[in-house]
């Protein structure tokens, strides 16, 4: 079983921590020492130490200055921001609604040539309709207690979906079958789905699998995550997303991708499996 894709998050944390540990023994500071020249407490230097508290960057230009080692502070103040941008909350995400971080992704989509998308729990922005986004996106909006700017948030989630119908991209997406049975809007919702599902799987940039609830499978279903040209994965969960850009734990998802497509149907056995979901929502 690969790690978890906090593992490499939590690694660059501590490695950072474990730097500035290094500095404050090599200057020959106490714990309470540093703290009194960067005028916080004992246990404000414990936690940073101990990786418990992610510093600012405010924190480690003071670490650094308390040492005699302010050279050092740009390199850790980016391996920092490095570590950060690595595990960004939701809720920190979208604290200014949801729109805005839609908009951000437009770059890395335009330049992603081929597209690895695994799918347990809704239907991928990219093949949503606008009254699915609109349900899912309002669904997330509730729960996070962001602002709520829907309505921009959809047409720019929209925008994005257009690398479908531009060539130079290719996309293999894989959904699990209750995808197509969880009802996340009104039953014309649903059904207004599951026929832009059938329409796009004549594209011939996409190849869409479904994997049946009752396939025989040698891969566990997993968190959703979406693989960017082999060199990023950015992996959705309840709280935050996760972007993992070391090789060895992007081959493992590149890994596990195959393993779960020797389980999914494709062509005809998708359509029969996406049209009898449709079925349940007349």
């Amino acid at each position: 079983m690969s790690a978890s894709p906090l593992s490499t998050v939590r690694a660059a944390r501590k490695a950072l921590a474990e730097r500035l540990s290094e500095l404050r023994k090599d200057a020959g500071l106490t714990g309470r020492e540093l703290g009194v020249r960067c005028g916080w407490s004992e246990s404000k230097s414990s936690r940073i130490e101990s990786a418990r508290t992610a510093p600012s960057d405010a924190d480690i230009r003071a670490w650094c200055s308390a040492c005699g080692a302010a050279d050092q502070a740009p390199d850790l103040v980016a391996a920092n921001r490095t570590a950060e941008s690595m595990y960004i909350q939701w809720k920190r995400r979208h604290r200014a609604g949801m729109r805005r971080a839609q908009a951000e992704l437009l770059p890395l989509y335009e330049r992603t040539r081929v597209f690895r998308i695994y799918c347990s729990n809704v239907v991928p922005g990219l093949l949503q309709t606008p009254p699915y986004a609109t349900s899912l996106m309002g669904m997330i909006t509730k729960f996070q207690g962001t602002p709520d700017d829907l309505g921009e948030a959809v047409a720019t989630r929209m925008e994005r979906a257009r690398v479908l119908y531009q060539g130079g991209h290719t996309f293999a997406i894989l959904l699990e079958e209750a995808v197509l049975r969880h009802r996340l809007g009104s039953t014309e919702v649903m059904a207004g789905q599951l026929a832009h599902l059938l329409s796009v799987l004549s594209l011939p940039s996409l190849s869409l699998g479904v994997i049946p609830a009752a396939a025989e499978r040698t891969m566990w279903p997993l968190e959703a995550f979406y693989l960017f040209d082999d060199r990023l994965v950015s992996v959705e969960t309840l709280t935050a997303e996760v972007n993992v850009t070391a090789p060895s734990e992007a081959h493992d998802y590149i890994k596990a991708f195959a393993e779960l497509s020797r389980s999914a149907v494709f062509g005809a056995q998708a359509r029969a499996l996406i049209t009898d979901a449709k079925r349940t929502f007349r």
